[in-house]
């Protein structure tokens, strides 16, 4: 049974939905119809089956769809001679040992990330968590201050808010066992500016014709924060409802993206546009992923710069490069 070839690991809040999206028009590329299988997150014993760990706090559903390898396959199953087969989990950067994981039952495969500014990553991540009203705190400084306590309760990692945003520690692992012929670096900010440019990136990395155009007219799954209370415990509700419907589907179901797509569809219909982070704690967050930004840059050869416009310290100096915050 067929294998995937390639994973989009992360980064969660980054644009990953999209790109998704972008990349299941192409002709030669076989995405999973389940966005987010996040079978790797877990550890596999040797009967290739999920040992899933306990996790404390809100949103307690598994975390996975699927118990064994032979599930995770099946999402598989109606490849038709596409050459770049695939999925896209937003967790596996972050889950400790998935870069192991992959690289066991997936040895050749291709690896793109999608990174996003970690502070604008980590305020629309606890956005998120609000709006599907899961996050009990109404404050993102509050949520901020909470986290490493949450940490220690085994939360789940999608209240890891600042720590989501150190990538460098996450993707190291994944140019060690992969090498960086095959880890493709994107950035948000360019696929906001240039989706196309970006797809024909990802098409140029997974090998098939980078010639072809993808629609990019559609965001898909777009930041926003429910209009009224009343919209808040609709959001909520549609949530857990859509997560049991979707529960019933077979992963291979036509059904299963339609229905995703009328869930998302409905949501966006009762969320607003919402308000910008505090200047205060999104200086306060970029001066602690500084360190991080910058072994990053070393790691994969980008100029991220940009990222630290906005942060408290004075301009600083690496090298012969000299980067100036604003």
């Amino acid at each position: 049974m067929t294998m995937p070839n390639f994973f989009m690991v992360g980064a969660q809040k980054a644009g990953t939905t999209s790109l998704y999206h972008y990349l299941n028009q192409h002709p030669q590329v076989y995405m999973s119809p389940v966005k987010e299988p996040f079978f790797f997150n877990h550890e596999i014993n040797a009967d290739h089956e999920i040992v899933e760990r306990e996790f404390g706090g809100p949103a307690r559903r598994r975390a996975s769809r699927f118990t064994n390898l032979d599930e995770y396959r099946a999402l598989f199953e109606n490849v038709t001679g596409e050459s770049a087969v695939g999925e896209a989990s937003t967790l596996y950067m972050y889950a400790p040992g998935t870069a192991g994981r992959i690289k066991k039952y997936a040895s050749q495969a291709r690896v793109i990330a999608l990174l996003r500014n970690p502070a604008d990553r980590a305020y629309s991540s606890f956005l998120h968590a609000r709006r599907l009203g899961v996050e009990p705190l109404a404050h993102f400084s509050e949520a901020l201050r909470s986290e490493e306590e949450r940490r220690r309760q085994s939360w789940r990692y999608v209240f890891h808010y600042r720590n989501l945003g150190f990538y460098h520690a996450q993707l190291e692992p994944y140019y060690e066992l992969f090498g960086q012929e095959k880890v493709g670096i994107f950035l948000y900010e360019d696929l906001r500016d240039d989706p196309t440019g970006v797809a024909r990136g990802v098409f140029r990395l997974l090998g098939v014709d980078d010639g072809f155009v993808p629609d990019t007219s559609r965001k898909h799954n777009p930041s926003g924060v429910p209009k009224s209370r009343a919209a808040r415990a609709a959001v909520k509700a549609m949530d857990a409802v859509a997560a049991a419907f979707l529960e019933s589907f077979s992963a291979n179901s036509r059904l299963y993206p339609f229905a995703s797509r009328v869930r998302r569809r409905a949501q966006g219909l009762m969320l607003a546009k919402p308000e910008a982070m505090d200047p205060e704690i999104r200086a306060e967050l970029l001066d602690g992923y500084e360190e991080d930004i910058l072994k990053l840059e070393e790691l994969t050869g980008r100029d991220l710069s940009v990222w630290l416009h906005g942060r408290k310290k004075p301009a600083y100096e690496t090298g012969t490069k000299k980067f100036r915050g604003s």
